[in-house]
């Protein structure tokens, strides 16, 4: 249904604590719940429910997981009663600006002290995703980050990658390490048979540039796994 189709409430008849723009402006938006938060996103309701209503319920229905919501593409959130084409979009942009504005907090020439903080830093790219895509971080001998790059991006079930494109951009760099990584959008982090056989490819090509290959890190759902950590590297 497309918006102009549902009758809506206007702002100015709801309750005072029904308007969630007012309230960012007099209280903070620290002090907004999700709700609220995405009800501004939303714009307005329909006959039936206000936005705050209907933002209830889409977040009800993603278990009230943010995370979850993220993934939501615009036609998925098209099928919700009252959620057309530009709301969904708004929706979507604000996820997008979320994610964009961590990428940015990353600190130029991170140090990789650990698995973890190879985590830390690719999951600001690779978090709510739909499909797989495929990074590598290029690190100097300090093991401080020196750039990061996406090799290839896919489908749900997987993305192509070839030894090549990854090898490219370390030499160029003249990177001493690198890290490979890549995500799960269906949140299991067990490597499958594809991504052990491109490790050990990678790591036999990288050794005879002088290039090491100190990790695979497989990202899914704010978890991941080490392929150092549980030494199959």
């Amino acid at each position: 249904m497309e918006e102009t189709d549902v009758k809506h409430i206007p702002i100015k008849l709801l309750a005072e604590d029904d308007r969630p723009r007012e309230k960012l402006v007099n209280i903070g938006r620290q002090n907004l719940s999700d709700a609220e938060l995405l009800a501004i996103q939303i714009g307005f309701g329909t006959r039936e429910e206000t936005a705050i209503q209907l933002a209830q319920r889409v977040l009800n229905s993603y278990g009230n997981d943010l995370h979850l919501l993220a993934k939501a593409s615009i036609a998925e959130l098209k099928k919700f009663k009252g959620i057309g084409e530009a709301k969904a979009i708004n929706i979507a942009s604000a996820f997008e600006l979320g994610r964009r504005r961590n990428e940015n907090e990353i600190v130029s020439k991170a140090k990789i002290s650990c698995s973890g903080d190879a985590f830390k830093l690719l999951n600001k790219k690779l978090s709510d995703l739909p499909h797989e895509e495929f990074w590598i971080l290029l690190l100097n001998r300090a093991n401080s980050v020196v750039k990061m790059e996406c090799i290839s991006k896919g489908g749900i079930s997987g993305t192509v990658v070839d030894a090549r494109l990854i090898l490219k951009p370390a030499i160029e760099t003249l990177a001493s390490g690198i890290i490979l990584c890549h995500n799960h959008p269906s949140g299991q982090l067990k490597p499958s048979e594809q991504d052990l056989s491109l490790t050990k490819k990678i790591k036999e090509s990288s050794r005879v540039m002088d290039i090491n290959l100190l990790d695979h890190i497989i990202i899914g759902d704010q978890k991941y796994l080490s392929f150092a950590d549980e030494g199959i590297l």
